[in-house]
Parts: structure tokens; sequence; C-alpha cells
């Protein structure tokens, strides 16, 4: 059985309907918005909203570590909104949620990001697309354990979860053949982006599970540019399967 695993998608809905094309089946780790582009500052719902000048500005900061005034610059082009922020917010995710569920072949196993918007999902999943996480499904025989969302970070994205939320999830996982989550297990080569230049946040937890029971593969995104995009662990690969925003190409899976 051959399946094809996509990550960090961030708006790419024309390359995701062709994700699937030889596969038996797509497994998506999430990511699916796009808020903000750091490679095209003029891509996203923040310069859709606040145009690109402001999207150059916030990314500086952001880049620089400036994370106080990037909230305080945010703080105050959402104030500027008519009304509450909230609605504008709410119609430009819908919009590339609609987009995106359309493209999504099917049969899909899904799990969340830490950019994605959970309660929106329901409203655009189609026939064929299954939702898992903190659960196991059976895939061509083998046992494969979804564990979605990110840790908290000062980037403060939708879905980011305490560390021991996010370790209830992958205990309620437990041993499977295939762990599939949106975020790297805690190994500093797997964290490091090498274009941003900075450390993302990875699971202790998942490293735990690793070490415990020995997975065929790990399977994850969220670092882009990732210094080690493979790494074995034991007897487990861990594998970064790509930024799909930028390659479009999915990582293939023979099992």
């Amino acid at each position: 059985m051959r399946i094809h695993v996509v990550s960090d998608v961030h708006g790419r809905a024309e390359a995701l309907t062709r994700a699937a094309d030889g596969a038996d089946a797509l497994i998506c780790l999430g990511d699916l918005i796009l808020f903000i582009d750091y490679s095209d500052h003029g891509q996203g719902i923040f310069p859709e909203l606040f145009g690109q000048a402001n999207a150059d500005r916030l990314i500086e900061m952001r880049t620089q570590k400036r994370f106080d005034e990037a909230r305080a610059f945010s703080r105050e082009l959402w104030g500027s909104l008519e009304g509450d922020a909230w609605p504008h917010i709410e119609r430009a995710v819908r919009r590339q949620y609609a987009d995106l569920f359309a493209a999504m072949p099917a049969p899909a196993y899904l799990t969340y990001g830490n950019v994605d918007i959970p309660a929106m999902w329901q409203d655009y999943l189609r026939e064929g697309h299954r939702v898992l996480d903190g659960e196991v499904t059976e895939i061509g025989g083998l046992r494969f354990g979804f564990v979605g969302g990110g840790l908290r970070t000062e980037y403060r994205t939708p879905n980011e979860i305490d560390d021991a939320e996010y370790a209830a999830k992958v205990e309620a996982v437990g041993a499977v053949d295939v762990l599939c989550c949106h975020i790297p297990p805690a190994v500093p080569e797997l964290l490091y982006d090498t274009v941003a230049r900075r450390f993302e946040r990875g699971s202790r937890a998942v490293l735990d599970l690793i070490h415990r029971t020995q997975p065929r593969y790990v399977l994850f995104g969220h670092v882009h540019q990732p210094l080690a995009r493979r790494m074995r662990i034991g007897r487990t690969e861990c594998v970064n399967v790509g930024h799909f925003r930028a390659s479009g190409v999915p990582f293939a899976l023979t099992v």
C-alpha cells in the first residue's frame, strides 16, 4: 500500500488536489491555513487585512525576536479594524478552509497543526476525510497513531496547548507502527530551522514514546527547513515529510 503524507500546506490548495496521485490514501499532518508567509510577505491573512508593508514590519520584529514589540504592533493593527477583530479573521480563515477541503483528496487521514482552528474543520470535511487526534486507526494492516497541535511558544499560534495536555494525547496513542504528529520529537537536529535560524518546539513526550515503544516510523512537519530531515532513533525512522507549501510534493510511504 502506498501512502502520501503532507504537512504545512499553508494555503496551497492547487497542489493539494494532486497530492494523492498514485497513492491509496493521503495523510495530512496539519497547518492548512496561511496566516503570514515568511518567504512572500504579500501572501496570507495578515497582509490581506493590513497590507504587505505591515507584514514586512511584523516579520522583521519576529525574526529579530522582538516579540513584545511585535505583539504591541499586532494589537494596534487589529484594533484599527471596524468592530471586533474575530469576524474579520473568521471570514478569511473560512475562505481558505473552503478551498483547501474542496481540494483535499479522499481517502484522507488528518490531524491538526499549530496554526489550525479545529472547531471549524467539521464544517468543511467531505466523505472520506477522517480527523484523528490522540487516536489510533489501521491503515494497510498497520497501526497508525495521530497527535495534532503544537506546544506553547512566543508566537501564540491558535492551536498551541500545554505540555501536559499534549503528553496525554501521546500516551492515549501508545504503541503503534507509525506515529503521525505535526511537531517533531524533541531532538535538536530535527528542531532547528536553518533559514529562520531558530529552534522550534518539539515534544519530549513523543521522544519518550519512541524510546519506549520503537515504532517503525515517526512522521511530522512543522520545521520548514530543518537541519536534519531524517534521523534514526533505535529502529525508529524519524522523518520530516517536508514543507508542502514550498515543494508541492508529498512524502511517499509504502507499507
